[in-house]
C-alpha cells in the first residue's frame, strides 16, 4: 500500500497555471486587425543612446532558429517558441513558461529600418537600431558679441 501526503497547494497552483496561462490565439483589435498573441511574453529592455536604441529581450532556453524578428510598416515583431522536454517525464513543478511568444513595438520616425542589426549571446537577444543622420541631437554654438 502506497501512502501519499496530499498537498492542497499543489492543486492551487494546477488551477491557477490553468487559468493563468493563455491559449495562442488571434483576437480581434479595434481597427478589426488580428493580433496575435502567444503563451507567455518575454521580457524587454529598451535603451537610448544619441545614435542608437537597444531592445534586449531575455529568451533563455529558446533555440536561434525558433526565434524570427521582423520589421513591416514601422512595426518590431520578435516571434517564436520555447520548446520543453518534459514530454515523458513526471513533473513535480513547472515554473518556467513554455510555448509560442511575440512581441510587438512601434519604431519611431528616426529609426532607420535597413540599419537593424541583431545578435543573440547567453539567452539574450540584442536588438540594435541605428537612428537616421538628421534625427542625432546637433550641438549649435552660441557666439557672444
Amino acid at each position: 500500500m502506497n501512502v501519499s501526503i496530499w498537498d492542497p497547494f499543489r492543486e492551487m497552483e494546477a488551477l491557477l497555471n490553468t487559468y493563468t496561462m493563455p491559449a495562442r490565439r488571434k483576437s480581434t483589435a479595434e481597427d478589426n486587425e488580428s493580433v496575435e498573441t502567444g503563451d507567455w511574453a518575454p521580457v524587454v529592455d529598451i535603451l537610448e543612446t544619441d545614435n542608437e536604441f537597444v531592445l534586449k529581450v531575455e529568451l533563455p532556453g529558446v533555440e536561434k532558429d525558433d526565434v524570427q524578428v521582423g520589421i513591416d510598416n514601422r512595426i518590431l515583431t520578435i516571434k517564436g517558441e520555447k520548446k520543453g522536454d518534459d514530454k515523458d517525464k513526471k513533473v513535480h513543478r513547472n515554473e518556467c513558461r513554455y510555448g509560442t511568444f511575440i512581441r510587438t513595438f512601434t519604431l519611431p520616425q528616426d529609426v532607420d529600418v535597413d540599419k537593424v542589426e541583431a545578435a543573440c549571446k547567453n539567452g539574450v537577444l540584442s536588438l540594435t537600431l541605428t537612428k537616421m543622420e538628421q534625427a542625432k541631437p546637433k550641438q549649435i554654438e552660441v557666439k557672444v558679441n
